[in-house]
């Protein structure tokens, strides 16, 4: 996955002056010197300042500028804005126009996405992860263009993993540690918490001082990310068991997408679709490389044998009942486990 903004904007009467002289400087384009100030979006995210995810980021911007010859201006704010729930509420302001979110942001729009993420180990590899986004795009495009939002490109991260204190091999460790919930997600912390599974809701901001004072002993987290926000330093034990996919999308306002023209719209398209394919590579290669580098550093992988993962198999099954119809809205829950099954029936192991 802070910069003060300026919060004064312009009278709506001076707004729709100035969208009607962009209309017009499209149908009949003034002179250089005349020309139109360009449109600037200030897109959100808690990826990383100098991440890989963030300067792929940068670059898409720069694609819009040299696409729209100027017209469009993108920045990136990264990890300066808030919480996740925040940014989309910002965006919701008109404070930002973009966000690249995670589920747990993209939740805030429409809790259907949830579906994506939310389900511990319903997926068994991270192409049955492409495959149900795939099928579930289009409905989710209209589910987020509903509620003010145009969908620019989505993609995974790899898998998160539990990184811990101290070593834990089976389920039951962890009821042991205090684990990290993201602040405000109440149905995640209840679920945890009725299964015996200390919950402790935190931001993210906030992580790696409550590894180090002993607040949380456990958190959840795609490799790259642990990396990056040295968690590992603390919680130096890596539990090998793929729990669950980090998905997540670029979204812009759709107020603000709609007053672009339609070969405004594709230039943008192409270049998020560029930054969607390298998103996803780069995020796979690097939970890779990211383990090994902390490996280097301490970082102690712990092995499950399949017997052991049958455990963590049998306990994420054992919270379906209570994600089903409520972190996870039913219909979205099925129609995931439906579109496993198919997918499953037609790439069966050799």
């Amino acid at each position: 996955m802070r910069i003060a903004i300026n919060r004064h904007s312009l009278p709506s009467i001076a707004r729709g002056a100035l969208a009607a002289l962009c209309l017009g400087s499209v149908l009949h384009p003034a002179p250089a010197s005349a020309q139109a100030a360009p449109q600037r979006i200030r897109l959100g995210t808690l990826a990383p300042q100098g991440s890989s995810y963030h300067r792929i980021l940068q670059e898409m911007g720069e694609q819009w500028r040299i696409k729209t010859n100027g017209g469009v201006q993108l920045t990136v704010y990264a990890g300066t804005m808030g919480s996740e729930p925040e940014l989309v509420r910002r965006m919701r302001l008109g404070q930002l126009q973009a966000g690249t979110l995670t589920v747990t942001g993209l939740q805030e729009i429409d809790p259907a996405v949830s579906a994506l993420q939310e389900m511990p180990m319903m997926f068994r590899s991270l192409e049955e992860v492409e495959y149900v986004r795939t099928q579930l795009e289009p409905r989710m495009a209209q589910l987020f263009a509903d509620k003010g939002f145009q969908v620019l490109f989505w993609a995974d991260a790899g898998w998160v993993h539990y990184f811990t204190r101290k070593p834990a091999l089976h389920p039951d460790d962890l009821k042991t540690m205090k684990t990290f919930v993201t602040a405000g997600d109440i149905k995640h912390f209840d679920i945890m918490k009725s299964a015996g599974y200390p919950p402790v809701a935190l931001e993210w901001a906030d992580a790696l001082t409550a590894l180090r004072t002993g607040m949380i002993d456990a958190i959840p987290t795609i490799p790259l990310l642990a990396l990056s926000g040295q968690f590992y330093t603390v919680a130096n034990h890596m539990i090998d068991v793929n729990w669950a996919p980090l998905v997540g999308a670029t979204v812009i306002a759709k107020k603000t997408w709609d007053a672009f023209a339609p070969e405004t719209q594709a230039a943008l398209r192409a270049a998020a679709a560029d930054a969607a394919k390298r998103f996803q590579e780069r995020g796979r290669q690097e939970a890779d490389s990211a383990v090994a580098a902390m490996e280097k550093r301490g970082l102690q992988v712990v092995a499950v044998p399949a017997a052991v993962e049958n455990e963590w198999r049998a306990m994420a099954e054992s919270f379906y009942p209570q994600i089903r119809g409520s972190l996870v809205p039913a219909d979205m829950f099925d129609e995931v486990q439906r579109l496993l099954a198919q997918y499953r029936s037609q790439h069966k192991p050799q």
